[in-house]
C-alpha cells in the first residue's frame, strides 16, 4: 500500500487512514511564514556535489545521503569509544499536527530542511536548532481521506538553490532556499483517465540531471501508478512513466507507452483499468551515475485481491523498474511477487552496492521488500542474482533458483480459494518504509524488521467504493477479538527487530529484538555505530558489528523517521525527526495503543552531539479523561450490522475494534454518542470536514450511520469491563 501498512496478528485486520482533494495548479496558492533571520544557505547542490558526497561528508544532500541510497555516512567523530559522551545539544519544537512524523532531513551549506506532518517544510540553522523559515502548502483538512497511511512527509530535495517538497494534496512545489518563498508550483495528478482525488505525495523528491523526480500514492483507491520528471528550473513537466496499462485504445503520450503495450498488457485481464490497476511509486528510488540509470519501485496491485482484478501477472505492479533519467525510456525490470495479493509492494528502499559475489565483482541493486525476501540483482541489467527470506514468511517457499519468480503456498491465493489466509508477513510487510542502511565498512545491510501477519479474507460482496478503500478484502471479519485475553496474545506476537544481514553470505548476522513491530528507520557511520529509534521512544546506537547495545535516550514521543548525521563548526550531530502515527498508529487499534510510549506525540527535531547540554522538556501530564458512554440499547443486529461499516468506513482512520491508536480521536469518548443530531451532522453532513473529518453522506443512509454509533457505544461500554483495564 502507499506508505504503509502495519499488519497484525494472524487473527487480527487492521485498516489504514486516507486523505486528499484535487493538487493545484501551476502557482497554486500556499502559504509561506518568512521570519527576520539571516539568510539561509545558498542549497548550491548540483550532479557533481551529490555524485562527490564522500567529499564533503558533513553534508546530507539527498534522501539517502548518496544516489546510491546507502544511509550510510563516513563521519566518525562520535564513535563506539565515546558514544557515551552524547547528549540532547538542541531540539525543535515542529508546528505540526500530532500525527506521524516520517522526514529525513537535509542538511547543506550549513542549514537544515525537514518536512511534517502536512507537508509543511522548516528550514533550522544546523549548528543551533534556530528557525529560520516555514512554509506552509496549505493542504486542505479534506485532502486527509484519500491518504492510506497518515499524512505524513518523508523530506525535500534540494538543488541549484531549491527546495523541492510533494504535498499531501498532489502538487510539487519549488521554494528558495534562503526565504522559503514560494518559485513554482504544478499539480502531479493532471490525469485524463482517473480521478486526481486517489492520489497523494507522501515520499521525497529527488533530483537528477536537473529533473525533480516524484510518484504518488493511492493504491487503495481509483489509483493507476505514474512517475514524472519535471524540470527543476521551470516546473515543466519532461516525462512520465505509468506502470500499468490504461484503458485500451487510449495512448497516453508517455514514455512508458510500447513497452506497457508489448510486455505489460499481456498480463492483465479483464477492465482491470476501471480501478486504475495500482502499481503507484510512493517511496524507493536510485540513481546510478555511471550506468545513467534511474531506480524505482511500484506498489501493490489495485484491488489488492488478486482474484478481483481477473487473474495473470499484473506487470508492473510489485516490481523494480530501471529507466533513462533524461526521457523516461525503460530499460529494464523485475518483478518480485507476480501476481501481487497481499499489499506485498517493492516500493521499499533499493541501495546500489559492489559487491564480489562468486569471487567476481558485481554492481548489484539490493532491496529487502515487503513480501519477506532480501533481493539481489544485477543492476545493469535486472539480472536475478539471489533472494532468501530475511525473517518468517509462510506465503511461498522459495525462489526459483533461476528467475527469482517466488515458489507460492498456493493456500495463500484467499481469493481464489475462498478461504482465509493467515499470511506472514502481513500487508505492513515484513519491511516497510523505514529505511534501513548499508555499511561498506562492515559489509551488513541493517534492516528495521518487521514480524507480524494479517488474515486475509476474500470480500465476496465487492463493489467499488467513491469514499473509502477499493481492496476486494472483508476486514470486519479479520477484525481484532473483542476478548482482552486474546488481544494480549496477539500483542505477544507483535514484534520487530533491528537485523544486520550479511547480503554476500545472505543470512543474518546479528539482531536486536523489539517487543513492538512499528520502529523507526536506520542510519550506520564510520563510527562503528548504528542508530534507530523507536515506537515506544527510545533512541540507541548499537555497535555495527555485533548488535552490543552501547547507548540510548528517552525522546518521550515514538520514533518512525530515519536519523541522518552531519557536520556543523567542526563538530559532528546526529538528528531525528519525533512523531507516532502512520498506518500502524492510526489503524491497529488497541495494538497501536500499547506499542507506543503514550506521553503526548510531540512533534519535534532532535540533534546531538558530544558533550550537548540541551534538555527536553518535561512530557504532558497523562490525560483524565472518564469512559461514561450513554446505556447500550442497540440489538445484536443493529450492533453487527454497525460494527460492518465500522470496519469498512471507520477504522482505518480511528481504529481497529473502535479503539484509537492514540493518534486520532477515539470514538469512544465522544459526546457525539450521546446526541444522535450531533452525531448525523458530523458523519453524515460533515459539519467537521475542514478539520478533515469529510461527509460520508453520499455512501451511507441517516440509517446505516446510526448503526455504527450503536456499534461505538457497545465497545464503548465493552471496554468498561474490569478485564480491559491493564
Amino acid at each position: 500500500m502507499g506508505v504503509r501498512f502495519f499488519g497484525a496478528l494472524c487473527l487480527v485486520a487492521l485498516l489504514v487512514t486516507a486523505c486528499g482533494p484535487k493538487g493545484s495548479q501551476e502557482q497554486a496558492p500556499a502559504t509561506s511564514a518568512v521570519s527576520a533571520a539571516p539568510p539561509a544557505g545558498k542549497a548550491a547542490v548540483s550532479a557533481a556535489r551529490i555524485i562527490a558526497a564522500d567529499r564533503e561528508p558533513g553534508s546530507w544532500m539527498t534522501y539517502g545521503r548518496t544516489y546510491d541510497e546507502q544511509r550510510f555516512s563516513p563521519l566518525q567523530q562520535i564513535n563506539a569509544d565515546n558514544i557515551g559522551q552524547l547528549h540532547l545539544a538542541w531540539h525543535y519544537d515542529l508546528d505540526a499536527a500530532h500525527r506521524a512524523q516520517e522526514s529525513t532531513p537535509i542538511v547543506v551549506d550549513g542549514v537544515m530542511y525537514v518536512t511534517s506532518s502536512w507537508s509543511k517544510v522548516f528550514a533550522l540553522d544546523a549548528a543551533s536548532g534556530k528557525e529560520l523559515w516555514v512554509f506552509d502548502p496549505a493542504v486542505p483538512g479534506t485532502a486527509g481521506v484519500k491518504g492510506c497511511c497518515d499524512v505524513g512527509n518523508r523530506g525535500v530535495a534540494v538543488w541549484n538553490g531549491k527546495v523541492f517538497v510533494g504535498t499531501f494534496d498532489g502538487r510539487l512545489v519549488a521554494l528558495d532556499a534562503a526565504t522559503g518563498r514560494q518559485v513554482w508550483s504544478v499539480s502531479t495528478v493532471d490525469l485524463p483517465d482517473a480521478d486526481p482525488g486517489s492520489y497523494t505525495i507522501t515520499g521525497a523528491p529527488r533530483v537528477v540531471k536537473g529533473k525533480v523526480i516524484i510518484g504518488n500514492a493511492g493504491g487503495e483507491y481509483k489509483a493507476r501508478g505514474f512517475i514524472t520528471a519535471y524540470d527543476a528550473e521551470s516546473g515543466r513537466k519532461v516525462w512520465r512513466f505509468y506502470t500499468v496499462p490504461g484503458e485500451p485504445g487510449k495512448a497516453d503520450g508517455a514514455a512508458s507507452d510500447a513497452v506497457l503495450e508489448s510486455q505489460a498488457r499481456p498480463t492483465w485481464k479483464g477492465d482491470f483499468w476501471k480501478l486504475g490497476g495500482g502499481g503507484t511509486t510512493w517511496d524507493g528510488m536510485a540513481y546510478d551515475p555511471g550506468l545513467d540509470l534511474l531506480y524505482f519501485g511500484t506498489d501493490n496491485g489495485e484491488p489488492w485481491n488478486h482474484a478481483a482484478r481477473g487473474g495473470g501477472d499484473n506487470l508492473f505492479t510489485a516490481s523494480i523498474i530501471a529507466v533513462r533519467p533524461d526521457t523516461g525510456e525503460y530499460v529494464w525490470h523485475f518483478q518480485n511477487t507476480p501476481g501481487e495479493s497481499w499489499d506485498y509492494s517493492a516500493v521499499q528502499q533499493m541501495i546500489l552496492a559492489d559487491l564480489v559475489l562468486d569471487g567476481r565483482l558485481r554492481r548489484v541493486i539490493m532491496q529487502a521488500p515487503k513480501n519477506g525476501f532480501f533481493y539481489l540483482l544485477d543492476r545493469a541489467t535486472g539480472e536475478f542474482i539471489c533472494a532468501r527470506p530475511f525473517t518468517r514468511i509462510n506465503w511461498a517457499t522459495g525462489v526459483d533458483p533461476r528467475t527469482g519468480r517466488p515458489l507460492e503456498n498456493p493456500q495463500a491465493r484467499y481469493g481464489e480459494t475462498g478461504k482465509p489466509w493467515a499470511a506472514i508477513p502481513g500487508p505492513s510487510g515484513a519491511h516497510s518504509w523505514q529505511a534501513m542502511s548499508y555499511s561498506p565498512l562492515q559489509k551488513l545491510v541493517y534492516i528495521p524488521v518487521i514480524d507480524s501477519a494479517f488474515v486475509f479474507i476474500a470480500d465476496r460482496s465487492f463493489r467499488p467504493r467513491t469514499l473509502g478503500w477499493n481492496t476486494a478484502v472483508d476486514f470486519n471479519a479479520g477484525s481484532l477479538p473483542e476478548d482482552p485475553r486474546a488481544i494480549a496474545r496477539i500483542e505477544t506476537s507483535l514484534q520487530g527487530r533491528l537485523e544486520a544481514w550479511d547480503p554476500v553470505a545472505q543470512k543474518q548476522v546479528w539482531s536486536v529484538p523489539y517487543d513492538t513491530s512499528w520502529n523507526g528507520g536506520v542510519l550506520s557511520t564510520a563510527g562503528q555505530l548504528v542508530f534507530q529509534g523507536t515506537s515506544k521512544g527510545e533512541f540507541a546506537a548499537f555497535r555495527a558489528d555485533n548488535g552490543q547495545r552501547l547507548w540510548s535516550t528517552q525522546t518521550h514521543t515514538g520514533i518512525l523517521a530515519p536519523p541522518i548525521t552531519y557536520e556543523a563548526n567542526g563538530e559532528q550531530y546526529v538528528a531525528v525527526e519525533l512523531g507516532w502515527g502512520g498506518a500502524f498508529g492510526l489503524a491497529a487499534g488497541q495494538l497501536a495503543h500499547d506499542a507506543q510510549v503514550n506521553e503526548g506525540n510531540i512533534p519535534r527535531v532532535l540533534a546531538f552531539k558530544l558533550n550537548g547540554t540541551d534538555t527536553l522538556p518535561p512530557p504532558p501530564a497523562a490525560s483524565d479523561l472518564k469512559l461514561t458512554p450513554p446505556s447500550d440499547k442497540a440489538s445484536a443486529k443493529v450492533v453487527a450490522d454497525g460494527k460492518l461499516r465500522y470496519h469498512t468506513y471507520c477504522s482505518v482512520c480511528h481504529g481497529d475494534s473502535a479503539f484509537s491508536g492514540g493518534v486520532l480521536p477515539d470514538l469512544r469518548y465522544s459526546a457525539a454518542l450521546s446526541d444522535s443530531h450531533l452525531w448525523q451532522s458530523i458523519v453524515h453532513d460533515g459539519a467537521r470536514s475542514a478539520a478533515g473529518m469529510v461527509s460520508f453522506g453520499t455512501q451511507l443512509s441517516e440509517d446505516e450511520i446510526e448503526t455504527i454509533r450503536a456499534y461505538v457505544i457497545y465497545r464503548a461500554n465493552e471496554t468498561r469491563k474490569p478485564q480491559y483495564r491493564r
